[in-house]
């Protein structure tokens, strides 16, 4: 499995796409970050930006053989933080799904009681797309997932669920990926999940959709505490969060002040700000960069193309 742990940024905007020309320097696909776990790919939520992964995974599987029969499977595990559209809507556009011999994983939070494949069945396929996701070619998993569950990824083995009460971290190694969630109740309607992957001696979190409270959240902390690099929700400045006009107070997204607390408080070594308003364009975004940013302590922008290793 080796031990390089890397993160590459294909989509970073929140709510919708922003495909115009002055949204672009720091990207306009919705949120999709893909990890690579030595050989194995963990896929963060399948906003726009998974299409361009997709893509790219499809030409290496072409060019691995001139004999269709031998080329190299594609293997992904994609985790869902939950189902909003931003964070969903590049599945069904996804090639390798439609790839016989695709080995996919689609674990994700589920909305009450009703069951991940059937949401997304609805939302996605059945309803609003030519094929039924039935009719889709590859080995296609589809699970629900919640905070007390536990994902591990070990070498030469896909992805498992496993109860956090059958859970004993002295069954793995560093050259396991483990993968722990949060739920934060402060997204509506159904929360969203915070995700940890902790593989090779570094970790990660991924905090996208997270309000913040006055005084930060102490659990969530305490579920972050000690990262290498969190991702975390920066959706609007304090100005939008409490405006008089429009509030966004209860919306379900930090400001940029509750992620550089957060991130402090955490004891994060980096941090990089997240899911930004589609409202907010390049000129706005470098306004901000230069207020907020300060790379030689760790904080930075997320910009989609953008590659990190741990």
């Amino acid at each position: 499995m080796g031990n390089k742990f890397k993160i590459k940024f294909r989509g970073v905007r929140g709510s919708y796409p922003t495909p115009k020309a002055n949204f672009l320097a720091y990207g306009g696909n919705t949120s999709c970050v893909e990890v690579n776990l030595g050989d194995k790919l963990v896929v963060l939520d399948a906003g726009t930006g998974i299409v361009d992964l997709g893509t790219e995974l499809v030409r290496e599987h072409i060019l691995s053989s001139s004999n269709p029969l031998e080329r190299k499977s594609i293997c992904a595990t994609i985790l869902l933080s939950h189902v909003h559209q931003d964070h969903i809507q590049g599945l069904q556009f996804f090639k390798p799904v439609f790839i016989r011999g695709s080995k996919i994983n689609v674990f994700g939070l589920n909305i009450s009681n009703e069951d991940l494949k059937d949401t997304l069945q609805d939302v996605l396929f059945d309803r609003v797309f030519p094929l039924g996701i039935d009719d889709v070619k590859c080995s296609f998993d589809i699970q629900n997932l919640n905070d007390s569950k536990v994902v591990v990824i070990k070498k030469d083995e896909e992805a498992k669920i496993i109860d956090i009460s059958n859970f004993n971290a002295s069954d793995y190694d560093k050259q396991d990926a483990v993968i722990t969630f949060y739920k934060t109740p402060a997204h509506p309607k159904n929360g969203c999940l915070c995700i940890r992957i902790d593989y090779a001696g570094k970790s990660l979190v991924y905090a996208t959709d997270k309000e913040s409270y006055v005084g930060s959240d102490k659990r969530f902390i305490e579920f972050a505490y000690g990262c290498d690099l969190l991702i975390h929700d920066a959706q609007y400045t304090h100005q939008d969060y409490v405006s008089p006009v429009l509030p966004k107070q209860g919306y379900g997204h930090s400001t940029f002040q509750m992620a550089l607390e957060s991130a402090k408080l955490a004891k994060a070594k980096r941090l990089f700000f997240f899911h930004y308003d589609p409202n907010y364009d390049d000129t706005t975004l470098e306004m901000l960069e230069r207020e907020f940013s300060d790379v030689d302590n760790g904080v930075e922008f997320a910009k989609e193309d953008i590659e990190v290793v741990l």
